[in-house]
């Protein structure tokens, strides 16, 4: 097996090693890291063989360090690279649910969600939004939804994603978000504030190169324009402002310190220019009007701290980007919100949730559109019959973790069969039928239920007069059998005999739709990739476009139209 770590993995083998050698202080164990690293990240597990050694040099080298530097030394380590490592592992029981929010006041919690509306909501997004706005309702507080949609080039915002995002989150959540904020109408306020950070000396104006500057971060050396006076920062940033630089000639930027251990965060850059001539933004009232655009760790810090954000509950991806803006909110004299981190989650039948991969897929012709039943879309869910409920569920029981996870659908799945059973009513759809003529004395008309355990559902009255019926091929393999609610009957080439109404014996339970009742239908069946369609027969209903049924012996569906069901989940 060919496997080369990333630098992701080589900094996770890196700090739990370190977190191993401070607990047991200096006699780290190789075995309980792995341990360690395999349980937060199981995808690890298939390269086992191939970490050891890795893991074991790691913890080797956390060792000497412990005993030439101190356990003080290795304590400065994690709280530098990963403080997250420091906080108390105490053994208890796995627990479901959201965790308590610290610092939290009842009606003075303010959360935000922040996407970028290059496409609708993603099953991913989902997590965001309700576990946000549950603590919101929680607390009495509010939710913020704030379109972070200040990158015209790399992901465009689409402009049907400002109304879709809204009304998604409102069906995700049972009520709207508090305030909505629109990140290109506040370009001004982000030019305020990077004026302040010019004139008070703790920003410049960088006009190295990218490569440049570059290897200045790694050589942990400061470049010749962090020593500019505020005159000439200012008079540099007039001119990013009125066309004189071009996109790349000049980036505003943050003074943390380029001795910082962590490469990312040395004097990360706050604006820069983009040719929004050759890419203006979507929205017709913004468009070309700016040159100068913030940065997203820029922009949301500044934007947190003007909305009164208490909390943010984000993914544990991001956290470089809370030491960039505790690092700026230091600067300003702001105090930082609070902050709660969760791991990745990855669904094995769908792998990632990439909107602009999507995106792209969807321009290419690949999919059908944003509620193609084959993506893992907000709206394709919704289409398919997944209730607003099971998806706060699945979220809820997750709840705030930062090991990654890996589910399958059927969690899901599972949620959403307790949310919809009780009101899906019965009905027989028969793929690929085989027609059969019913012989012997059995009745014409029964009375079904259509629902088993809800009386106040009624009965459906099929007919069997016309003493044809059609069961699935595989069922007429059986020979013997019982039609489901009807009678036993005994196969004899394309016919049944009769046998008797009452269960006579075990033979198997077959579904069936009777000749006088039938309409011809497609099934949709959504599988990985591929959309398939398999031709059959349904029962003849009334049930309005939209309502969810349990297929008798396959599984719940949601009618599209008269003749055309796509799959929900068995």
């Amino acid at each position: 097996m060919s496997w080369t770590p990333d630098d992701e993995t080589l900094d996770l083998i890196r700090h739990t090693a370190v977190q191993n050698a401070i607990e047991y202080e200096g006699k780290a164990n190789p075995g309980s890291v792995i341990g360690r690293i395999m349980g937060m990240n199981t995808d690890l597990r298939q390269y086992g063989k191939l970490i050891s050694p890795l893991i074991s040099k790691a913890v080797a080298e956390a060792n000497s360090l412990a005993q030439s530097e101190g356990i003080k030394h290795l304590i400065a380590v994690l709280e530098d690279e990963a403080p997250h490592l420091l906080e108390k592992r105490e053994k208890k029981e796995r627990r479901t649910g959201l965790p308590e929010l610290a610092n939290a006041e009842n009606g003075k919690v303010v959360l935000r969600f922040a996407p970028n509306p290059n496409g609708p909501l993603s099953f991913g997004h989902a997590r965001g939004i309700v576990i946000n706005g549950t603590y919101a309702k929680q607390f009495n507080g509010e939710l913020i939804l704030r379109f972070d949609d200040t990158d015209t080039s790399v992901k465009p915002p689409l402009i049907e994603a400002y109304k879709d995002i809204p009304n998604e989150a409102e069906w995700l959540l049972g009520f709207k978000p508090h305030r909505i904020i629109i990140a290109s109408d506040r370009i001004e306020n982000y030019y305020s504030y990077a004026k302040q950070m010019l004139e008070k000396g703790f920003g410049y104006v960088c006009t190295c190169s990218a490569d440049e500057f570059r290897q200045l971060r790694i050589d942990m050396k400061e470049c010749k324009c962090r020593v500019q006076n505020e005159t000439i920062n200012l008079e540099l940033w007039n001119k990013m402002l009125d066309g004189t630089f071009k996109p790349g000639d000049a980036v505003v930027r943050v003074k943390t310190g380029m001795d910082l251990k962590n490469p990312a965060l040395r004097d990360w850059p706050a604006l820069r220019i983009q040719d929004t001539e050759k890419n203006p933004h979507p929205r017709k009232e913004i468009g070309s009007k700016y040159r100068v655009w913030p940065l997203l760790d820029f922009q949301s810090a500044v934007e947190d701290y003007l909305q009164g954000v208490t909390h943010i509950i984000r993914g544990k991806d991001l956290m470089d980007s809370t030491r960039k803006q505790t690092l700026l909110y230091q600067h300003f004299g702001w105090k930082y919100p609070e902050t709660m981190y969760w791991g990745r989650v990855k669904v094995h039948e769908w792998g990632g949730f990439s909107t602009s991969q999507m995106r792209k897929d969807i321009e290419a012709g690949m999919f059908e559109g944003w509620d193609d039943p084959r993506l893992p879309t907000i709206s394709a869910l919704k289409k398919r019959g997944i209730s607003a409920e099971a998806l706060r569920r699945f979220w809820i029981e997750l709840g705030v973790t930062q090991k990654d996870i890996s589910v399958p659908l059927a969690t899901l799945y599972s949620h959403n069969t307790k949310q919809i059973d009780d009101t899906a009513p019965r009905i027989s759809f028969v793929r690929n039928p085989i027609a059969v003529e019913l012989v012997g004395n059995h009745a014409k008309l029964i009375s079904l239920p259509v629902h088993p355990n809800v009386e106040s559902m009624g009965e459906r009255k099929v007919s069997i007069s016309s003493s044809k019926i059609y069961i699935e091929g595989s069922d007429f393999e059986k020979k013997n059998i019982r039609l489901k609610e009807f009678a036993d009957f005994d196969l004899d080439g394309n016919k049944a005999n009769y046998v008797s109404a009452e269960r006579t014996d075990k033979r198997p339970i077959v579904h069936w739709i009777s000749e006088d009742n039938k309409i011809e239908a497609t099934l949709i069946y959504p599988d990985g990739g591929d959309l398939n369609r398999i031709n059959g027969l349904i029962e003849t209903n009334a049930y309005d476009v939209g309502s969810i049924v349990q297929l008798e012996r396959i599984g719940y569906g949601i009618i599209i139209d008269k003749s055309t069901i796509l799959f929900t989940h068995e």
